[in-house]
């Protein structure tokens, strides 16, 4: 690459963060230490359980916030579009041929059929939309192209209207919509844009995905993300003999994170001289404000993958998330796309039966629980204290 070209200075940011990164955790896991908070925080059990406050969060982060439909490689071609439905109403995302990503409602004008069938966020190949109803037809502008039996509807204002446009916008490689109101990304984004632009998502190509289901309040299962203070109970066969329990390295960017947990074997780095250490590899867990994960990490030295997690309510005690996996920079060659299809199916058992199953039990009792029961977040649990401290402000709710 030549010095000017602008993946190499995100390649040395990334090295340098990489670098800061590993720095901090080797501190921490040599000292045992982790970021806090400056005290504990009690949440009454409604925070979780009460359809008031689900109402709310529905209409305030679902509806009015950018949330992220998927990555810009999840529709890399002109004429490509996928489904994004898991915040409510069904929604068209696809790239025009111009290149620019844009969203509809996906529902017919004439008598609100639906255009596009099939599974959330896999990318159709459909330069045109044509209803199965009565063979209405839109380019991916929105614009009404092609209408049987149009003198029927000739004179009428509402008789060959485009799509109803949803605000979308495509930034770093990753795909925003916002159902209702204009979106402002920038401002949405503000400080945590720099890290998030760093990743270079848009060389990310996807390689596995899917969903899994719970019966918890999102929230609860978006909680399990933000702390290693479970690592050791919950996960001793995994994650708990790899990485220290309770050590985290916490970055706050507005109301988005970054948390990195240290794996045990960091805290011998802190007696070998700076210069002997390994190079490591960008990583951690990234929240994107309000419902969305990303997580870097890597296979072993050299090999990375990108993991996106989208979690979103059905109801106050049911959530869905979205899982996908990706290689960063595309897949090389088939044993490349196998270390990271792997990286799916580890994750995707691991977060299935260990952390929402244990979500799902713990908000099973939290609705038996006695009323004025509540939850503590103690001073090591920063991160899920930002977190619902955000959300209430975000909708307007005490905790």
């Amino acid at each position: 690459m030549a010095e000017s070209d602008p993946g190499l200075r995100l390649q040395e940011r990334r090295a340098r963060m990489a670098a800061e990164v590993l720095d901090g955790m080797v501190e921490r896991a040599a000292t045992g230490r982790t970021d806090r908070a400056e005290g504990a925080l009690a949440l009454d059990k409604n925070v979780y359980t009460d359809p008031a406050r689900y109402r709310a969060e529905e209409a305030h982060l679902f509806h009015a916030m950018p949330l992220v439909a998927g990555l810009s490689q999840d529709i890399p071609d002109a004429g490509d579009v996928m489904l994004f439905e898991a915040a409510g109403p069904s929604i068209v995302v696809g790239r025009g041929k111009d290149g620019v990503v844009r969203a509809f409602r996906n529902l017919c004008t004439h008598r609100a059929a639906k255009l596009l069938l099939g599974e959330e966020a896999v990318c159709q190949r459909k330069p045109r939309l044509t209803c199965p109803f009565h063979a209405w037809t839109f380019d991916l502008q929105g614009r009404l192209i092609a209408q049987p039996g149009k003198e029927g509807f000739a004179g009428h204002p509402d008789g060959a209207r485009d799509l109803l446009p949803v605000a979308a916008r495509e930034w770093a490689g990753l795909i925003f919509v916002q159902i209702e109101g204009a979106m402002d990304l920038d401002a949405h984004l503000a400080d945590f844009a720099p890290l998030l632009e760093m990743l270079e998502l848009a060389r990310a190509e996807p390689v596995q995905r899917g969903h899994i289901d719970a019966a918890t309040n999102w929230k609860y299962a978006l909680d399990t993300y933000g702390e290693g203070y479970h690592f050791a109970a919950l996960h001793p066969n995994n994650i708990g003999i790899t990485h220290m329990n309770d050590v985290a390295l916490f970055t706050p960017y507005g109301r988005h994170h970054r948390i990195s947990f240290p794996e045990k074997r960091m805290a011998g780095l802190a007696q070998v001289p700076r210069a002997e250490w390994p190079t490591p590899d960008y990583g951690g867990v990234h929240l994107l404000f309000p419902n969305t994960v990303i997580f870097v990490g890597s296979v072993e030295p050299g090999k990375t993958f990108v993991q996106l997690f989208r979690l979103f309510p059905n109801a106050v005690g049911q959530m869905r998330c979205q899982f996908a996996v990706y290689a960063p920079g595309g897949v090389r060659d088939e044993a490349h796309r196998a270390e990271v299809a792997m990286g799916y199916e580890l994750t995707e058992q691991v977060v299935r039966t260990e952390d929402y199953a244990q979500a799902a039990q713990s908000y099973a009792n939290l609705l038996t629980a006695p009323e004025g029961f509540r939850v503590v977040l103690g001073s090591n649990e920063i991160a899920l204290q930002r977190l619902h401290r955000n959300i209430s402000d975000a909708i307007g709710m005490p905790l």
